[in-house]
């Protein structure tokens, strides 16, 4: 299992731009995502979920991968955290 903690810093939060490219990007990998805030969790490859989750600027979230591919899917969250500014 990999683990990653992130302080959004985006001020709009996790909104529809940025959650739409994590998601898809996390889909390419085979293992279980798992976005976490607080004592809220929800799975990292479903779009209504991770939004569900209202993370605004400010807010730690962990990311956890589990499975086959997991320290690749680590690395692409943070790439998309980079690309999208979150």
């Amino acid at each position: 299992m990999e683990r990653m903690e992130y302080v959004i810093k985006d001020p709009d939060g996790i909104h529809a731009r940025p959650a739409g490219i994590f998601v898809k990007r996390m889909q390419e990998f085979p293992c279980a995502i798992q976005v976490e805030k607080g004592d809220k969790k929800a799975d990292g490859k479903k779009l209504f979920a991770v939004m569900k989750m209202a993370v605004k600027k400010g807010d730690a979230i962990t990311i956890t991968a589990d499975g086959e591919r997991e320290a690749e899917a680590i690395a692409a969250v943070a790439s998309v955290f980079a690309e999208t500014g979150l």
